[in-house]
């Protein structure tokens, strides 16, 4: 992947994706590291009728380092919703790097004493005893810069934290105006979610299907979902029972029918120790296909990685082709209405407004002049 360094560039004969439509060929404008609207002096770029989405955003990732943001942007992933990065110092060293994929991050997420996660190297600080706690652990991660606040939840009797100490989680962080997401990847978790007042529940489980109740209440409490399908495809093929991946495809199919806002994320991370499941920046690429095989037309996973996890974690800079907005983009080759597969296809991508070249494609530069 190579970079070229921000300027103002017009892209001509582009086909652009508005989250419901592809437009007729047009011209955009990249203008420093917004999407601006004078081709004045600009680089044109001769799309020849290529299509252009908005910057795709990861709506669940885990932060490694430097090399992260390299991957995700490679593969036109420009914005990555981290779910647990400690300690602080590193999520701030990978805020705002210039030309790579943007991040948010809840810090340190709140586990429970013997759930699996407490056996991840959490620190002493994920581990909430009590309601006074709940507050200062909230208090001590919005300090710290979080964006949300990440709660680790189990099926009661499986080691996660105590209901009343989710639920003050929650609270705390509603009062100082932050959005909570849980881990919920059991049945049992996942209405526990619901009882504690948690934004959005992420994950969804395998082997057995949400329950017409617990679709309803997603709906009546205006929850979001990010499903990690490609996890969760994993989780069962590692466990020998892939089968079990049939239950949460169709769950992602009951939420969407029933209106629940349904978020392409992929839990991609490196674990040192375990076997990477879920590469980074690739994944979502292939979360859009399953989101597909499940029944979301390609409109909808398109806006299931662009519009929606903008829209629902409060990014009003990004998520889609306007003047303005973020210049994160990327041009793909082929119809990705027509065949989903066709978001693997990058010619360019705009990270930032700092263009960069695929390595995951033979694109050529195209006509251009200065």
């Amino acid at each position: 992947m190579t970079a070229r360094a921000t300027g103002r560039t017009a892209l001509t004969g582009v086909r652009v994706f508005d989250g419901h439509r592809l437009s007729e060929p047009r011209t955009v404008v990249v203008d420093g590291t917004v999407i601006g609207t004078d081709p004045a002096g600009a680089r044109i770029v001769d799309a020849d009728g290529a299509v252009l989405l908005p910057g795709l955003i990861d709506a669940h990732i885990h932060l490694h380092g430097l090399d992260t943001l390299e991957q995700l942007c490679s593969w036109g992933v420009t914005t990555g919703l981290d779910m647990a990065t400690w300690p602080a110092s590193l999520v701030s060293s990978l805020r705002d790097v210039d030309g790579l994929t943007d991040i948010r991050s809840p810090g340190i997420p709140v586990i429970g004493p013997a759930g699996p996660h407490s056996h991840f190297g959490m620190p002493a600080e994920a581990l909430v005893p009590d309601r006074d706690a709940a507050d200062r652990f909230v208090a001590a991660r919005v300090a710290e810069g979080a964006d949300y606040v990440k709660i680790v939840l189990e099926a009661p009797g499986d080691g996660g934290p105590d209901p009343m100490v989710a639920r003050a989680v929650v609270e705390a962080a509603h009062r100082l105006g932050k959005l909570v997401v849980a881990h919920a990847s059991s049945t049992g978790a996942y209405e526990l979610a619901l009882d504690v007042g948690a934004d959005v529940l992420t994950h969804i489980p395998n082997g057995e299907p949400l329950g017409d109740n617990v679709v309803a209440r997603m709906v009546s409490g205006r929850r979001v979902a990010v499903p990690t399908l490609s996890m969760m495809q994993a989780l069962a093929t590692l466990r020998g029972n892939p089968d079990a991946f049939t239950a949460a495809s169709t769950s992602v199919a009951a939420l969407h029918r029933a209106g629940v806002p349904v978020l392409a994320g992929t839990d991609a991370a490196l674990q040192p120790g375990l076997p990477q499941l879920v590469t980074h920046g690739e994944s979502l690429h292939h979360e859009l296909e399953l989101l597909v095989a499940a029944g979301l037309s390609t409109v909808d996973a398109l806006r299931a990685a662009t519009v929606l996890p903008a829209r629902h974690f409060g990014l009003d800079d990004r998520g889609a082709v306007e003047p303005g907005l973020r210049a994160d983009l990327i041009l793909v080759a082929g119809d990705p209405l027509a065949d989903i597969r066709a978001t693997r296809n990058i010619e360019r991508i705009w990270c930032g407004g700092v263009e960069h070249t695929s390595a995951h494609s033979a694109a050529t530069d195209g006509s251009t002049r200065a």
